[in-house]
């Protein structure tokens, strides 16, 4: 099992538009949910958990701009980096949405190709390891596109589990990852895992990244979860 594609919430109100930009998000080996109105879009965020939110502006009933200001007012949410779609090319327009919390401006109408590059280089910031970055944190280096660990220089050896656990926690040094949240990025929501059995993975990632003495990074946040550091 690989790491976990990430999930691109696209919200579209234009059913030819959501078709091109889906093929092209799948066709990039994106996982995606698409939505067709705010209420909809809304209801994905909490059951997906994306990685990256596609916007249009204009969507019946609730806008993609209050859209945009609910996930970003919501501490659970507001890491989700936003691409606004919008066929408003004022540049008041683009001071509003990217005000209200949007991570890009795009104007309609668009190159496919370009929205592509640009959901990439989000992904790029929020889901590197993905993307076959490379990760530092202390002296433990992370190479996703050699799949290969390193600490203090070491080679270390890490089972594609304990691999993909610490991907994960790699990516966000500090922030507190429930049992529930590891085991969706790592395992995926559709494969039933207990969630003690993330804690056996945890044990085992320890014990790699100790193989040549060092402290232990892996943090736990007793009645929560993990956080590396």
């Amino acid at each position: 099992m690989s790491v976990q594609q990430p999930c691109v919430l696209l919200v579209e109100d234009e059913s030819a538009q959501r078709e091109v930009l889906t093929y092209n998000l799948e066709a990039e080996g994106f996982r995606v949910a698409a939505a067709e109105t705010g209420d909809e879009a809304m209801l994905l965020v909490a059951e997906e958990n994306p990685d990256l939110m596609v916007l249009d502006w204009m969507l019946p009933n609730v806008s993609g701009i209050e859209i945009c200001r609910r996930v970003k007012a919501d501490p659970e949410t507001r890491h989700i980096p936003i691409i606004m779609l919008s066929a408003r090319s004022d540049e008041g327009d683009r001071v509003r949405g990217l005000e209200t919390g949007a991570d890009d401006y795009v104007v309609k109408p668009y190159s496919v190709v370009e929205l592509m590059a640009r959901v990439r280089t989000q992904l790029r910031r929020t889901r590197p390891t993905t993307m076959g970055e490379r990760l530092s944190f202390q002296d433990i280096i992370l190479d996703s596109g050699e799949h290969r660990v390193f600490r203090s220089g070491k080679s270390l050896h890490l089972g594609p589990t304990e691999f993909r656990l610490l991907s994960t926690l790699m990516e966000r040094p500090g922030r507190v990852w429930t049992r529930e949240q590891l085991l969706d990025r790592v395992w995926g929501r559709d494969i039933y895992v207990d969630t003690r059995t993330i804690d056996v993975h945890v044990g085992r990632l320890r014990k790699a990244l100790m193989a040549y003495g060092g402290d232990n990074p892996v943090r736990t946040v007793r009645g929560t979860g993990y956080a590396l550091g």
